[in-house]
């Protein structure tokens, strides 16, 4: 479905603080799996109909069925079982692919539309039961050896999750397709046209112009759940946890910019509580396009999102070639300081939303060093199937072509095997800031580093056009160093002094070089926490190295719980404390390491809409929400919730916002109108609240 630092958190070596050591020694097989941090890993994207027809018994019927696949809108045959073949094959593990992202495993609507190419739901966006199988995938003990089968070759499964609708539907033809009707493991819930139970929006299709027609307007002409409804509410989080108890290891949030914040910061701290997986959600950015709110959302969600800032920056730069190679540079150094958790952001060069990045006819060269430019960077690779086998194909369906073939001697699965592994070996990848080194128009060298571990990394764009590369200088320590592609882009090994001064060397039209050293750390340095939204009571993931095998760890300056210890990752529970923003602090014999910016909620969460009414303002005023907790801000106004909507669910001079709040909590709350920097408050005593433990909505006046 269409619609997607603080730098590097730095480990901070303190004083040892003797007195917050806990001697825990934990038993060496203790489970210390990692669910949480994925920038270790590398996700490969698979459209599970364009895979591989793995048991042709699982196929639709003939109206949906082109076997052939040459009408793109028809299912082609691919499922789970073709995955699994894969898997067992050695296909993803010979590449290094450590998590593979499925399409939305649910029950889709059965039959075609009456469009002229018969279009079915291949593409498992059209849901009309999320708590059943799609049939033409498989069944749920299919789905339970997918998982099974990934899981014995060390790689994860995350699936795709649309809560934001069903199917097509018409306001006016309650026929048409099976109109958004949604069923509750067989039970039908209820369906867009008389809906009595208010499961849906009925506010007309978005134009896209605000954020705000976005999310209460349908999203084209898919029946828009009514988030707002209790049952609706319920039911969307049952069926995540029927998914999340299957065993899958992470989910891809479609459509995020399409629903309520405040509805899915709730539902992301359920899933946290439920089982902590890494999650990411789309909101997409075309060319050019950086939005505040889609950083705002990133940091504030519970959930990242896929990086379109990335992707749109390197097919201009390898693709399109519309924009230099200092704009890598400017892309990395921008995103770090607008993205608190830059390196949780998943990272690609395409997808299904968008032209495929090889085109025919294009030298494939440029695809190989997007692709190594992307295994390199900071962020969580993803690569969408088929890129290793150069697919071409502009636009919806022609971007989904049916896989072609398996081939394991192509370029650019050799480059991804070469560079994927090295995510896990070497930390400065998965953790490490990023270093221009030596740049102009066609060339960018850069390095990441964390502790002592380097990798330093070359690329030149020009298809003819060589450079000789003088006064580079790296952190590499003195030595020779291979290329880690082994020349595969034509790459070779490099002189260091023990300055950090490299050798002039000639860098050819089309090469990359890949250059790394690992070191073991002596002293605790901490690389990545999450998830970074948590209440009292979750499980706490620490990644990084140097931790040996005891310690301890303090939220704030409060003792946690250890739940498990190993040199590379720590499992702690979050103390009781009081909500806030927090740092996380890891302390052994040999130092300490301090972790920023842990949003630690009140407690469980629930959905509230706040409505203001006879909110008149003047030209430039926004109405803003400020409050007791620090969900509603502490009465910073600069944490206030907003800006508020005033034109699709209320009109002005009433306005309204969904937010997240804790149950069963006592809540004081005022309006803000803000303009710039000048701020008006109500006057009168403060509103006050019962939060109870369901979603509900409260209405109040100016005053």
């Amino acid at each position: 479905m269409t619609r997607l630092n603080s730098a590097l958190r730095k480990p901070h070596l303190l004083p040892l603080l003797a007195t917050l050591i806990a001697t825990q020694s934990l038993a060496s097989d203790t489970d210390v799996s990692n669910t949480v941090n994925y920038s270790t890993d590398v996700i490969y994207q698979i459209v599970t109909d364009r895979f591989l027809d793995g048991d042709s018994g699982n196929n639709p019927p003939p109206a949906m069925l082109d076997s052939s696949c040459s009408n793109l809108k028809k299912y082609c045959g691919g499922d789970w079982q073709g995955i699994i073949d894969k898997l067992n094959d050695g296909y993803f593990s010979d590449m290094g692919i450590t998590a593979l992202w499925i399409s939305q495993p649910v029950e889709n609507i059965h039959g075609v539309l009456n469009d002229a190419q018969g279009s079915t739901s291949y593409h498992a966006y059209w849901a009309r039961d999320f708590k059943r199988t799609n049939p033409y995938f498989g069944t749920f003990n299919k789905f339970d050896t997918l998982i099974q089968t990934a899981h014995n070759l060390g790689i994860k499964i995350i699936i795709d999750f649309a809560p934001n609708h069903s199917s097509p539907a018409s306001s006016d033809d309650s026929s048409y397709a099976e109109n958004g009707r949604l069923y509750n493991d067989g039970v039908l819930m209820g369906g867009y046209s008389n809906d009595s139970a208010n499961l849906f929006h009925h506010n007309g299709g978005t134009d896209f112009s605000t954020i705000e027609d976005g999310i209460y307007r349908n999203l084209f002409d898919l029946a828009d759940f009514n988030h707002e409804n209790q049952q609706m509410d319920q039911y969307l989080q049952e069926a995540i946890a029927l998914w999340l108890d299957k065993g899958v290891d992470g989910i891809r949030v479609d459509a995020v910019k399409h629903m309520p914040l405040g509805w899915q910061k709730k539902w992301m701290s359920a899933i946290y509580k439920h089982k902590p997986v890494f999650s990411f959600g789309e909101w997409f950015l075309g060319s050019n396009e950086v939005d505040p709110a889609n950083h705002d959302f990133a940091n504030n969600s519970g959930m990242s999102l896929l990086d379109f800032q990335f992707a749109q920056t390197t097919r201009k730069v390898f693709r399109d070639q519309t924009a230099d190679m200092r704009a890598l540079d400017q892309m990395i150094q921008a995103t770090s300081s607008s993205y608190q958790e830059v390196i949780d952001q998943v990272t690609f060069i395409d997808n299904h939303d968008m032209d495929r990045f090889q085109q025919t006819g294009v030298n494939q060269r440029r695809v190989e060093q997007a692709l190594a430019f992307t295994l390199t960077s900071r962020g969580v690779p993803g690569i969408y199937y088929g890129t290793e086998q150069y697919l071409t194909g502009n636009g919806d369906p022609n971007n989904r072509a049916m896989m072609p073939n398996f081939n394991q001697t192509t370029t650019a699965y050799k480059v991804i095997k070469a560079l994927a592994p090295l995510r896990k070996s070497n930390p400065a990848l998965a953790y490490g800031d990023t270093q221009e080194r030596w740049s102009n128009s066609d060339v960018y060298v850069y390095e990441r580093q964390f502790g002592s571990s380097v990798v330093l990394v070359a690329i030149n764009r020009s298809s003819s056009q060589s450079y000789n590369l003088t006064g580079l200088f790296t952190a590499l320590p003195q030595g020779n160093y291979s290329d880690i592609l082994t020349g595969k882009l034509n790459g070779n090994s490099i002189d260091v002094s023990a300055n950090g001064a490299v050798t002039p060397f000639n860098l050819s039209s089309g090469e990359v070089g890949v250059w790394q050293y690992t070191a073991s750390e002596t002293q605790p340095k901490l690389g990545h926490v999450g998830p970074m939204m948590a209440a009292p009571g979750d499980t706490l993931t620490l990644d990084g190295r140097g931790f040996g095998n005891t310690g301890a760890v303090q939220v704030g300056a409060t003792n946690a719980q250890v739940l498990s210890w190993s040199d590379t990752q720590v499992k702690i529970q979050i103390p009781t404390i009081s909500a806030g923003t927090y740092s996380v602090k890891l302390t052994t014999s040999n130092g300490q390491s301090s972790y920023p910016d842990l949003d630690v909620l009140t407690g469980p969460q629930k959905s509230v809409r706040f409505i203001l009414e006879n909110g008149y303002t003047q030209w430039g005023e926004a109405i803003y929400l400020v409050g007791n907790i620090p969900e509603l801000g502490s009465w910073d106004p600069d944490k206030a919730i907003g800006p508020f909507y005033n034109q699709v669910v209320e009109q002005y001079p009433n306005w309204y916002q969904d937010v997240s709040v804790p149950t069963n909590t006592q809540l004081q709350f005022k309006f803000i109108k803000k303009n710039g920097n000048q701020v008006i408050w109500e006057s009168g005593s403060n509103h006050q609240l019962n939060a109870g433990s369901t979603d509900s909505s409260i209405s109040v006046n100016w005053q």
